[in-house]
């Protein structure tokens, strides 16, 4: 049925998990030693985030935030909003923030500049996909990227349209008729 809104599979569950592997070993080498706070940036991130942390070897906890800067737009609206925030303090933690997409940098700057502001002992950021092609924000590039991708409209494993089609295994691009 989601299937005759996608226009095209841009990354196969296959290669979800090779990044998600790759990213893993990474992961527990950078770590090493050390216990990291991950992150998960609701709700997007969250399917990725359940995936790389069984990925990873390493002691670590989980929180999650919800922060908006879309609402139902189609576009970001470059005002950042805490819906959710952390359950517990990361004062001297090293802090790996998890998300599914990075595209314009708005959310991301203002997550790390929070989180130093909050004293992390260190943040990193992790992405399964990276669109760089929508970058509007200077000085925010993710520590560890699954796959670039280029600046098409994309949903599935997480990212959603309206809530819809993250249940998808894949990341597909979506038709135009179904957003525009």
């Amino acid at each position: 049925m989601l299937e005759k809104d996608i226009l095209k599979i841009l990354v196969t569950p296959e290669e979800i998990q090779q990044a998600v592997d790759r990213l893993g070993e990474q992961l527990t080498k950078d770590y090493e030693g050390k216990e990291v706070v991950v992150v998960g940036i609701l709700r997007g991130a969250a399917i990725f985030m359940a995936d790389i942390i069984r990925s990873m070897d390493t002691y670590l906890e989980i929180d999650f935030m919800d922060v908006s800067s879309y609402g139902e737009a189609f576009e970001s609206s470059g005002e950042v909003r805490i819906i959710k925030d952390l359950a517990s303090s990361i004062e001297g933690r090293h802090v790996l923030i998890v998300e599914d997409i990075i595209d314009s940098g708005r959310t991301l700057k203002y997550l790390v500049d929070l989180f130093h502001y909050r004293k992390a002992a260190s943040v990193r950021i992790c992405t399964l996909l990276d669109k760089k092609a929508r970058r509007v924000v200077k000085g925010i590039e993710p520590d560890y990227i699954g796959i670039d991708i280029p600046d098409e409209f994309v949903v599935g494993y997480g990212l959603d349209y309206k809530q819809k089609y993250r249940n998808l295994p894949y990341i597909g691009v979506l038709k135009p008729e179904v957003y525009q």
